[in-house]
C-alpha cells in the first residue's frame, strides 16, 4: 500500500441521529450547533450522510441540510456523505449542488454512493427503476462532470447553475468495486469503515496502485470513516457507548428505534458487544479517554496511511457529543 500523506485532516460525517424525547427540528439545529464548533476545533470539512426510514437518522435530505450548516458557518467545507446517486438524477444532483457551489462559493464537496441508503422496500418506493441507475453509476458520475464542465454550454440538456462551478466530487464506497472506480476516474476516495470495515485494505490497496491522475486530482486523495466516543476515562466512555451499542443491535435485528439514553455496562449489553457480527460491523469504534482514543487513532493511522481521518458518533447527550469531538480535536492537532 502507498500513500501520499503530506498533512493529515480531521472531519466529521453527521447522521443526524435522533435521540428518544427529541425531534427531526431540535436534531438539525444539534447539527448546527456541532458544525460551528467543529469549525472553532479545526475540523476540515462537515459532511451530512444520505438515510431513508430510519427513525433514528434524521438525514434523509442532506442537500437541504448542507445549505442549513453551510448558512450558518463559515469557512469549513460542508458536503455529502454521501448522495446515493441511483435515488437521484443526476441533473437535478447537478443543479442542487451547482446551486449551493454558488451560494457558498470554495465550500462545497460533493460525495456520491450507489447503496440505498435503506432497506429494499424503501429504496423502491424512492426510486422504482434505481437497478438500473446502480449500473449505469459511472456513466452517471461523468454526466455530473459534464453538466458542471463549463464545455457543456452548448448541450440541449443544461445545469445551468453548475456550469463553471467548483464542486470537488468524491466516490465513496464499502466495498472493492468503488476503489476500482474512484482510481479509474482519478478522483478522491472515501472509505466507510465506521460500518463496513471488511475491505478497508483491499480497497485501498487497489486504489493507490490504480490511481490515474486527472483533470480533477494528481495523486490519491483518500478519507476513512470511523467510529469515536471520547470521554474524559474509559469508564464514562464505555457507559456512553451504550447508546451506540444498543441502537446497532437494533439495526441487526431490524427493530431500529431512536437513540437511547446511555446506561451503565451490563453483563447483557457486554456479551452483546462482542457478538462476531457487531464486532465486525463496529472494528473501528473507538471508546475511552483521550489517551485510549489516541492510541487506536495513531495505530490506525499507521496501518491506513489515508490522508484523512473521518468522525462519525452516535452519542444521546449533545454535550457529550461536542466534549467527544472537542477530545478528538486535541488529539489530532498533537498528532
Amino acid at each position: 500500500m502507498t500513500s501520499n500523506r503530506k498533512s493529515l485532516s480531521y472531519s466529521i460525517l453527521e447522521l443526524a441521529s435522533v435521540a428518544n424525547g427529541s425531534s427531526p427540528a431540535q436534531t438539525f439545529e444539534k447539527s448546527l450547533d456541532l458544525a460551528q464548533k467543529a469549525e472553532e476545533l479545526g475540523y476540515k470539512r462537515f459532511w451530512l450522510a444520505e438515510h431513508h426510514n430510519m427513525a433514528s437518522i434524521a438525514s434523509s435530505a442532506p442537500s437541504v441540510l448542507i445549505g442549513h450548516i453551510a448558512g450558518g458557518t463559515k469557512k469549513i467545507r460542508v458536503g455529502s456523505g454521501g448522495v446515493m446517486l441511483p435515488n437521484h438524477s443526476p441533473l437535478i444532483v447537478s443543479e442542487q449542488f451547482g446551486t449551493l457551489g454558488s451560494l457558498y462559493p470554495d465550500r462545497i464537496d460533493l460525495g456520491l454512493g450507489r447503496a440505498p441508503g435503506t432497506d429494499q422496500v424503501t429504496a423502491h418506493a424512492i426510486r422504482s427503476d434505481r437497478m438500473q441507475s446502480v449500473y449505469q453509476f459511472p456513466e452517471e458520475i461523468k454526466q455530473i462532470q459534464q453538466y458542471f464542465s463549463s464545455d457543456n454550454k452548448g448541450a440541449k440538456v443544461r445545469a445551468t447553475v453548475a456550469e463553471g462551478v467548483s464542486v470537488p466530487i468524491y466516490i465513496l464506497g464499502s466495498s472493492t468495486d468503488s476503489a476500482h472506480l474512484a482510481a479509474k476516474l482519478g478522483l478522491p476516495y472515501a472509505f466507510a469503515s465506521h460500518f463496513a470495515p471488511a475491505q478497508l485494505f483491499e480497497a485501498l490497496h487497489i486504489y493507490y496502485n490504480e490511481f490515474k491522475p486527472s483533470s480533477f486530482l494528481q495523486e490519491p486523495y483518500t478519507i476513512a470513516c470511523i467510529n469515536v466516543i471520547a470521554a474524559e476515562t474509559d469508564q464514562q466512555a464505555e457507559r456512553i457507548s451504550t447508546t451506540l451499542i444498543r441502537l446497532i443491535v437494533g439495526v441487526l435485528t431490524g427493530q431500529s428505534d431512536y437513540m437511547q439514553e446511555p446506561i451503565d455496562m451490563t453483563p447483557q449489553l457486554r456479551q452483546l458487544s462482542h457478538d462476531p457480527a457487531l464486532q465486525r460491523m463496529l472494528k473501528y469504534t473507538f471508546v475511552g479517554s483521550k489517551e485510549t482514543v489516541k492510541q487506536q487513532t495513531t495505530e490506525f493511522l499507521k496501518q491506513t496511511g489515508v490522508n484523512e481521518i473521518m468522525v462519525a458518533s452516535h452519542i444521546y447527550h449533545h454535550e457529550d457529543r461536542l466534549n467527544s469531538y472537542r477530545i478528538f480535536a486535541e488529539i489530532m492537532q498533537e498528532l
